[in-house]
């Protein structure tokens, strides 16, 4: 009697074909595991990466600044630096303690360069929506001051209104002009504050300004001497 071995394969076969499909479907678990924690935060590997930038000191110096803005493609004088030291809650310009590192990049669920920078777009669009960038403009002139100081002198704060208002308000640039031309040194938190609300609420002709407001005499001369420039 003729045997038929095919019969006899078939369990075999069937058997190679399943180990194949399992060994398929466990490569594609264990990559998909392995994908998520990858894209999971971690602090420990946030801490690796503060310290890439800080070496051996527990903050982000100058130096270190320098070459974190490198990686993450970004000038250190673009605004979107000042919105993430915000978001870090950082306290004086150019420097990130580890404390303000760890609890702003938690925050941003940030770990490493590539997911920062793939944040950034995020950070722009705070820009545009009124309270946060209300929150940000009075951050930026605490951040931009010397901490022994109450005011901020007028270089840094000349350079800190066109990086928040140079690009959104048109009166910018006679404002700036305005600043170069007046006698003062320094402009104070009240002053600061003030700027921000004549940029939103007043028109271009300064035609709704009214000289009896309880606007600060830096906008009382501004206004005034705008004027005078057009009508001269």
């Amino acid at each position: 009697m003729a045997v038929s071995f095919i019969v006899d394969r078939q369990p075999v076969f069937e058997c190679n074909a399943c180990l194949c499909v399992n060994l398929r479907m466990y490569k594609k678990y264990d990559s998909s595991r392995i994908k998520a924690e990858d894209e999971a935060f971690s602090s420990k590997r946030c801490l690796e990466w503060f310290y890439e930038y800080a070496g051996t000191d527990d903050i982000v110096g100058p130096e270190g600044m320098e070459k974190f803005c490198e990686d993450i493609g970004v000038e250190p004088e673009n605004v979107v630096m000042l919105v993430l030291a915000w978001k870090l809650d950082a306290q004086n310009m150019g420097y990130f303690t580890l404390q303000e590192w760890l609890k702003g990049m938690t925050s941003l669920q940030c770990d490493a360069t590539e997911k920062l920078r793939n944040t950034l777009d995020y950070l722009r669009s705070l820009l545009n929506e009124p309270t946060n960038f209300k929150l940000i403009y009075r951050y930026a002139f605490d951040f931009a001051r010397e901490k022994d100081q109450r005011s901020l002198d007028m270089n840094t704060a000349k350079c800190m209104l066109g990086l928040l208002l140079g690009k959104t308000w048109p009166l910018f640039p006679v404002f700036h002009q305005f600043l170069e031309q007046s006698k003062y040194k320094v402009i104070n938190k009240d002053q600061w504050c003030n700027v921000l609300e004549f940029s939103r609420t007043i028109n271009l002709d300064l035609s709704n300004y009214d000289e009896d407001g309880a606007w600060p005499v830096l906008l009382d001369e501004f206004v005034e001497w705008y004027k005078e420039k057009q009508m001269a």
